[in-house]
């Protein structure tokens, strides 16, 4: 359980920090544990240290690159009374599991008015736990559906429409091309199979904050059904190519850049990625040239689309001995300003709808409407404390992609329920 493997490293006290500010006297030192990026929350960092007027310093502490990894130290971490935790970026499905136990600090009710009235709808729920702003949205990320023009054309597509599975399915069997999704056994399979529930209006875990045995999981339903049916066939058709079952987010953004690609569902990166690939030579600018974007594609033609919602939200730990000083530099962090510079220097898409209409952004982005209406769209993954239990269990018997059936939805439910009361192992 989730739960218990938290709260029994506790007895993990060698990992507690010291204080941030070493004993000293004067403006403490705050450090912000972040995960890797391209430097942008370094600089960002040095700018709201600056403009601190001296109430504070912010150094950054990396963390590991997987977010599994960075979920486990920072339990681990603050299961053990570590005060160095001043601040943290984290991954909005584990915000639950560290916030039910109390490892976050509660966000000054001001701050948690301010910084979610003008965020997208996607960001307010991934900060958001049991009805309660419990962490600051950063910056939001979501998945459209790329596509080559000339594909799209010669498969009959009006990609100015709504397109569903099942019409990107025909697409790739007329046109002879890969769809390009993500089919390796990893969190991205979470991401894919959360979207296609929660595009037929059906959550995987239909009453989130219940104790481990008491959840209920949507998981065996019509909508399990009809998303098995699209994986599924996907898998056996060999619609993906033939090396779905590796395939993570930059393997897929790879492959549809070769002459095999025709749609793909994937994060905002692969565009900055298209564009350093053509300016280094790697790639033909006439393949940029040719990429589109829409909304992620729907399940049933009839029903708006739910795309999957992902990025980074601010913790301040409970056990910090600068919890102020720290949601000072939350706010200095999570500013429109700051999280417009992050997007066109990093490719992070803000949380702040205000960000998207930033000059910079609109010309260093020509989809970024496309991205804040899809994260207006956006289903966060299931909210639990229990979600690495559930994420894995989705993981091991959603691949590979053409062993999935009918059947997987049911044995899935079965098997996440039997782990959550114990009697099962993941």
């Amino acid at each position: 359980m989730a739960l218990a493997l938290v709260t029994g490293m506790v007895a993990v006290a060698a990992l507690s920090g010291c204080s941030s500010q070493g004993g000293g006297s004067g403006a403490p030192t705050l450090t912000w544990y972040i995960n890797p990026d391209s430097g942008g929350q370094a600089e960002i960092a040095q700018r709201c240290s600056a403009q601190s007027g001296g109430a504070y310093s912010i150094k950054t502490s990396l963390l590991p690159r997987q977010a599994s990894s960075q979920r486990e130290q920072l339990a681990r971490r603050l299961a053990a009374g570590d005060t160095s935790l001043d601040i943290m970026s984290l991954d909005p499905p584990f915000v639950p599991e560290l916030a039910e136990p109390g490892f976050l600090a509660p966000v000054p009710a001001a701050l948690a008015q301010s910084s979610t009235a003008d965020a997208v709808e996607g960001a307010v729920k991934g900060a958001t736990w049991k009805g309660k702003v419990v962490a600051v949205p950063f910056w939001a990320n979501t998945q459209l559906l790329w596509y080559k023009k000339s594909v799209a054309q010669q498969a009959g597509l009006d990609m100015s429409k709504p397109v569903t599975w099942d019409q990107l399915m025909d697409a790739a069997r007329k046109t002879h091309k890969q769809l390009g999704v993500q089919g390796i056994r990893a969190e991205s399979m979470t991401v894919w199979v959360n979207a296609l529930y929660e595009s037929q209006g059906q959550s995987i875990i239909t009453n989130p904050g219940a104790p481990g045995d008491q959840i209920q999981l949507g998981l065996d339903s019509p909508a399990g059904q009809e998303a098995a049916r699209i994986v599924g066939t996907i898998g056996r058709d060999g619609l993906g190519g033939p090396g779905i079952a590796t395939q993570n987010e930059d393997v897929t953004r790879q492959n549809w850049q070769g002459p095999d690609g025709s749609f793909m569902v994937n994060w905002p990166f692969v565009y900055t990625a298209a564009q350093s690939a053509v300016k280094e030579g790697t790639l033909d600018k006439s393949v940029l040239d040719d990429m589109g974007w829409a909304l992620y594609p729907r399940v049933s033609a009839d029903k708006e689309t739910a795309p999957p919602f992902g990025g980074i939200v601010l913790g301040v730990g409970a056990k910090s001995r600068h919890v102020d000083q720290a949601f000072q530099a939350v706010k200095c962090i999570t500013s429109t300003q700051n999280q417009s510079y992050y997007f066109v220097s990093n490719g992070n898409p803000p949380a702040s709808k205000a960000a998207y209409d930033d000059p910079e952004v609109q010309k260093a982005y020509p989809m970024a409407n496309v991205i804040r209406q899809s994260l207006e769209l956006a289903k966060p993954r299931p909210q639990t404390q229990f979600y690495n239990e559930v994420s894995t269990g989705i993981q091991q018997r959603w691949t590979p992609l053409d062993a999935v059936t009918q059947q997987t939805p049911k044995e899935t439910q079965d098997f996440i329920t039997a782990v959550l009361k114990g009697d099962r192992l993941l």
